[in-house]
């Protein structure tokens, strides 16, 4: 007899996929920041990404509700401060810099539930946002003890990413997953098209269509967006909250890694703070479980 799928094996892999095609993404954004604003490539990317899940929910058109429109979009506006200074912040620091600050926000979510949820942090939380301080110290600050440009907008964005999923545990209870994650697309690409029109020039269409760009917008499009979103979608259903938050968060040392691959070299110090930063949401994420579970007699 065949034996049944196991789905949480399954889960577990499509998150860690989710997380391995994040970490590759801060290479590819850092080659579009060379040679294209912000704002742009925030509208590019999104609006793409919208018009591709509209395409694969046009047979499910008849069960969208208000609700998810508004909603959707509201979250993407939060997930738009998210990118775009996470975008601002990689243009002015390394990609392995920006993936494991980007991360603050794993440590932040618990605070933020504090002051919409009146749900108070527990000292596990309070350990691993010092640690936290701690490696972020270690990682963004110079010889002269000050943060970089880079560094402070990349935190920035991590704040705003703890907003976000703050905002879809509010927002998005009971709507249909696939609807708000399209209008949280369109709830970006509406914010950076304003940037766009209001703050920068719009690239030349000639330089749309190198190699340069078509390459890594399609990577963002449909792996680093589309893609991942269903991974994460399907992953959590089938992974408990603190085992999928720790797959996540791996995101940060692929994001590492690849820099790595691709010609980045941190230093010792910054080395020791990526350490220590991991540390901290193992602690937020798992309360140190792994060392008071006793075996079975």
């Amino acid at each position: 007899m065949q034996k049944g799928i196991n789905k949480p094996l399954l889960g577990r892999l499509a998150l860690l996929a989710a997380a391995l095609i994040w970490g590759g993404s801060f290479v590819g954004m850092k080659t579009l920041t060379d040679g294209m604003n912000t704002q742009y490539i925030l509208l590019i990317r999104f609006a793409l990404s919208a018009l591709v899940m509209a395409v694969v929910l046009l047979p499910r058109i008849h069960r969208l509700r208000w609700s998810a429109v508004w909603r959707g979009i509201v979250i993407g506006v939060f997930l738009y401060g998210a990118y775009c200074f996470q975008t601002y912040g990689l243009e002015h620091t390394t990609p392995g810099k920006n993936a494991f600050l980007t991360e603050v926000y794993c440590v932040l979510v618990p605070f933020l539930y504090w002051a919409v949820d009146k749900s108070r942090p527990d000292r596990y939380n309070l350990l691993a946002a010092m640690l936290s301080v701690i490696g972020i110290g270690l990682v963004s600050l110079d010889s002269r003890l000050t943060l970089g440009l880079g560094e402070g907008l990349t935190l920035l964005g991590g704040v705003f990413f703890s907003f976000h999923l703050v905002a879809i545990t509010k927002l998005g209870r009971g709507q249909d997953t696939l609807f708000i994650t399209m209008f949280q697309f369109v709830g970006v690409a509406l914010c950076a098209a304003v940037g766009a029109v209001l703050f920068e020039q719009p690239p030349e269409i000639s330089y749309l269509l190198t190699v340069q760009v078509l390459g890594p917008m399609a990577y963002l499009v449909l792996a680093a967006t589309c893609l991942t979103i269903t991974f994460q979608t399907f992953g959590q259903q089938h992974t408990p909250p603190s085992a999928a938050a720790i797959l996540l968060s791996l995101e940060a040392v692929f994001g590492v890694l690849i820099s790595v691959l691709a010609g980045e070299r941190p230093t010792v110090p910054v080395l020791c703070g990526f350490s220590v930063i991991f540390a901290a949401v193992l602690v937020s994420e798992t309360k140190l479980s792994f060392f008071r579970r006793r075996p079975k007699n």
